[in-house]
């Protein structure tokens, strides 16, 4: 399995939401709303997540070994970091890409 594209979209204004992301994995399958949060111990990505009920967030989809996950989050962040140093880049927000 290989990441074959990182999306990131930069947020303004948020304390701790840095970004959301989007990746396609192995030309084939498509992942939205992964997010760059800027946590305790440094940026972090959170899988895409739905609110139950109760309060409690559920991911979506996510990594079943921490490999894969650390190879996931390694991408998106240095993206991440990509994005923020040619801010040219900013042309197309997540509800653009949302459709």
């Amino acid at each position: 399995m290989d990441v074959t594209e990182v999306r990131v979209f930069p947020i303004d204004n948020e304390e701790r939401l840095k970004a959301y992301a989007t990746i396609t994995i192995d030309n084939v399958f498509l992942i939205r709303y992964l997010r760059v949060i800027n946590g305790k111990d440094g940026l972090f990505v959170a899988m895409a997540s739905r609110k139950m009920k109760d309060g409690t967030f559920k991911d979506i989809a996510h990594p079943l070994n921490s490999e894969t996950r650390q190879m996931i989050e390694k991408k998106v962040l240095a993206e991440y970091e990509r994005e923020l140093a040619d801010p040219t880049k900013r042309e197309q927000t997540p509800k653009d890409s949302a459709a």
